[in-house]
């Protein structure tokens, strides 16, 4: 079975589609749970916030060396192996990490952890793709895009459970991935193939092909992690306490995790690209209200579907790669994809934070509003062309 028949197959694989899911929610709850715990150590350690957020950045940096490596590793080991070696390997960093507990090493280890563990995201995200039927497809990509959220708000709550001492939430995070190769392997005989034979296509010659949705995806990675670092201190400005803007951010996270499937559904009805229009015009949207609501009782559902069309950007780009791609050229598309979150996740928070240093709190909505509005234009002018 290869990824073109697969996309063709119109009854449902539960068991494979599951398995896979499943693989890739406790991988998210490994990934949730280290940002954080790794964030405290440094912290008790007295090392300064610039530093921390350095070591942070080695991660992303991982995931965007590595991903042009992805295609030719799925072909020359096969994706279930290939997959099966990152999990294992994922465990053996963090076990590492958790050994060494030092800054200076943590910077090789954690551009390792990005390394290993991009290829067994992005392959996961091939196999719910091809697993799931065209007419389907909106639903089976929004659950997936629920669970991965859920899983990454998930980790840090396994902290409260086990402290941020010690080795017990090395132990969970390492457990996590060894769980996350025990049930990759259990499904892998249903999986289908990614490692064809046919036109390879790689991931910068994939970026001509689908520069719009490349561009989609660097504005939701943009977005979400300019918001989670900086509104905040946007809080600030407005005098709100801390405790109400961790609150609104949870907010958030709830409208993204409550809303995907939702969307997925929509996405159905009318099509994937038209309702990542209305996401990324909602988003824009929100970014103009968050002034005016920020000390007002509606900021609550504001944020709540802010939450919700910013990370749909991301959910409608990835079903319509699988709509329009299938064999290498899906596999060079997701593989792209993973590089552009990485290099939105880099780009974008500093320089919506540097903007806040010149105009002061209004650039965080500033900033993020004019990249999407920029992406919005995009969109319109392309489908003009066209």
């Amino acid at each position: 079975m290869d990824l073109a028949e697969a996309s063709r197959d119109e009854p449902m694989q539960w068991a494979a589609i599951t398995g896979v899911i499943a693989t890739v929610s406790v991988f998210a709850i490994a990934q949730g749970l280290s940002y954080p715990l790794l964030s405290f150590i440094l912290q008790r350690q007295g090392i300064s916030p610039a530093m921390i957020g350095l070591s942070a950045a080695m991660t992303p940096v991982g995931f965007i060396l590595s991903s042009p490596l992805i295609p030719a590793l799925a072909r020359r080991f096969g994706a279930g192996r290939t997959a099966l070696t990152c999990a294992a390997l994922s465990a053996i960093v963090l076990a590492l990490i958790g050994w060494t507990q030092n800054i200076y090493l943590w910077f090789p280890l954690r551009f390792l952890i990005g390394v290993v563990t991009n290829p067994l995201y992005v392959l996961s995200e091939i196999w719910v793709i091809a697993l799931a039927p065209p007419s389907r497809r909106g639903r089976v990509m929004g659950v997936y895009s629920t669970i991965i959220s859920a899983g990454f708000a998930a980790g840090p709550l396994c902290l409260l459970a086990v402290g941020t001492e010690g080795w017990p939430p090395f132990l969970v995070g390492i457990a996590a991935f060894v769980f996350c190769g025990g049930c990759l392997a259990l499904v892998l005989p249903r999986l289908p193939k990614v490692d064809e034979a046919g036109r390879r296509v790689s991931v910068m010659g994939f970026i001509p092909l689908a520069w719009l949705l490349l561009s989609a995806v660097v504005v939701a990675a943009g977005f979400e992690q300019g918001v989670l670092a900086l509104l905040p201190v946007y809080g600030t400005h407005y005098g709100i306490a801390e405790a109400r803007m961790s609150a609104l951010l949870s907010m958030m996270i709830a409208g993204n995790i409550a809303m995907q499937v939702p969307l997925g559904l929509l996405a159905e009805r009318l099509t994937a690209r038209l309702v990542r229009f209305i996401c990324v015009s909602l988003t824009v949207l929100g970014c103009a209200l968050l002034p005016l609501l920020i000390e007002t009782p509606l900021i609550w559902p504001c944020v709540f579907i802010w939450g919700a069309v910013s990370y749909g950007i991301y959910t409608m780009s990835i079903i319509e790669l699988g709509e329009r791609f299938t064999g290498s050229a899906l596999v060079a598309g997701n593989a792209a994809f993973s590089l552009m979150w990485g290099v939105g996740g880099i780009l974008v928070p500093p320089l919506t934070g540097g903007v806040m240093d010149v105009i002061g709190a209004s650039g965080l909505p500033v900033t993020l509003g004019v990249i999407c509005a920029a992406l919005t234009a995009a969109t319109v002018i392309r489908r003009r062309v066209v």
